[in-house]
């Protein structure tokens, strides 16, 4: 592990940022977040708290590398992103020490005993953001019901995403009045410029014509490239070499898995990061049908492109992902069976009637073929997907509002 590494698990962040714990200073807000999906989380939340405290500096910690990664991608130059502390007293008294945070922003379910004990006796308010609990957590929680209780008992207030997290989080012992139902922030994302400029950027760069078909699949997962294989030969078939493949495993470590994948099958590909635009805005020219996206960060903006969109880890039993980030640009999206990880979303998407869920590879082949993207059903799906992602944005709003709270109750 390298030093840095070393030293932010630790709890010295010296190195990171200087403005970071520069004094004297305004405000320093701490959000932590567990990986690439609470990174997701909190570039919602910091997107409108960069306009109603724009004093205050962001300070963002990550359990995994690869969520600081994807945040230091995501998230605007002025944020400092780290590695978050071991849950241990030396590393947390450090960072406390040193970081001296006006406020500490948990996000989703980060309950780390010593952090939050520790931020308690200290007298830090502490907000929980967009707070769930699944089934399975619950139970393990009933368990050590006391523990639990005494964890989530520095928490000023807690913003959960729906009733059934009201509920929960009140049968562990937190007070109904702490709590508010906000909504998800990671479907109220705001995107830093329109869909059509994205798309605009990324034709240009992959060189997509006019008349071409962008079959997009969004985080796929072990197992699930294999399965849309006969999907994309459908389709191709159909389109007769309009048909453009663009393809982003879920971890960029399995690319040389789906790289042997498609070599097997004798299918050309190209990589994402191969394409660059020069100064006169000229791009790589494209060869075949088929990207590779190799690049973290790009995928929630790279949606802009795609026609048919299916978001992955959905095929396969992983639970799914995230398939309000192609709503959040107005794209209709289809996914498989498994989303048990994101039910909230696929209600909402089925009942505005902005997605698709299948059973199968071949009826996903069936329902992508009997939904041509020309016909007057696409374009209603793509008006539903926009106002579906309009009205999420309240969820960025009130859970805001309640760090603004927080922030002037303490002066």
């Amino acid at each position: 592990m390298p030093n840095w590494q070393v030293s932010q698990r630790l709890g010295r962040y010296q190195d990171v940022d200087p403005s970071a714990t520069a004094a004297p200073r305004a405000q320093l807000l701490w959000i932590h977040a567990a990986s690439v999906g609470e990174v997701q989380a909190a570039r919602a939340l910091i997107a409108v708290l960069d306009d109603t405290l724009p004093e205050a500096e962001i300070f963002l910690t990550t359990m995994t590398r690869q969520g600081r990664a994807v945040a230091q991608s995501l998230l605007p130059s002025h944020v400092c992103c780290a590695l978050a502390p071991l849950d241990i007293s030396p590393a947390v008294d450090r960072a406390l020490k040193l970081l001296q945070p006006n406020l500490y922003i948990c996000l989703e379910t980060e309950f780390w005993p010593v952090m939050l004990i520790t931020m308690r006796k200290a007298g830090v308010p502490m907000l929980l953001l967009n707070g769930r609990i699944s089934a399975r957590s619950f139970a393990q929680y009933q368990r050590i019901k006391g523990t639990i209780k005494q964890v989530l008992a520095g928490f000023s207030a807690v913003g959960v995403i729906q009733e059934q997290d009201k509920d929960r989080f009140c049968q562990l012992g937190v007070p109904a009045d702490r709590i508010q139902v906000c909504g998800n922030l990671k479907y109220g994302l705001r995107q830093p410029d329109s869909a059509e400029q994205a798309k605009k950027e990324y034709c240009q760069l992959l060189g997509i014509q006019a008349d071409e078909v962008v079959f997009l699949c969004g985080s796929t997962r072990s197992g699930e490239e294999e399965l849309l294989l006969p999907v994309f030969t459908r389709l191709q078939e159909k389109y007769l070499g309009r048909l453009l493949w663009i393809l982003a495993p879920r971890h960029l470590e399995r690319l040389p898995e789906v790289m042997a994948l498609l070599e097997q099958a004798g299918l050309g590909y190209e990589l994402f990061s191969q394409f660059s635009l020069s100064s006169e805005g000229d791009s790589k020219e494209r060869q075949g049908n088929i990207i590779l996206l190799d690049r973290m960060g790009e995928l929630a903006r790279l949606y802009a492109v795609g026609d048919y969109i299916f978001c992955g880890g959905s095929l396969v039993n992983k639970g799914g992902h995230n398939i309000m980030e192609p709503i959040a640009l107005r794209k209709p999206v289809f996914f498989g069976p498994y989303m048990q990880d994101f039910q909230d979303a696929v209600g909402l998407v089925l009942a505005a009637g902005a997605g698709v869920q299948v059973a199968s590879p071949d009826d996903l082949s069936d329902r992508l073929l009997d939904y041509p993207v020309d016909a007057p059903v696409y374009e209603q799906a793509c008006q539903a997907a926009e106002q579906l992602a309009q009205t999420q944005q309240g969820a960025v709003t009130r859970q805001a509002e309640m760090v603004s709270q927080v922030m002037k109750d303490r002066g």
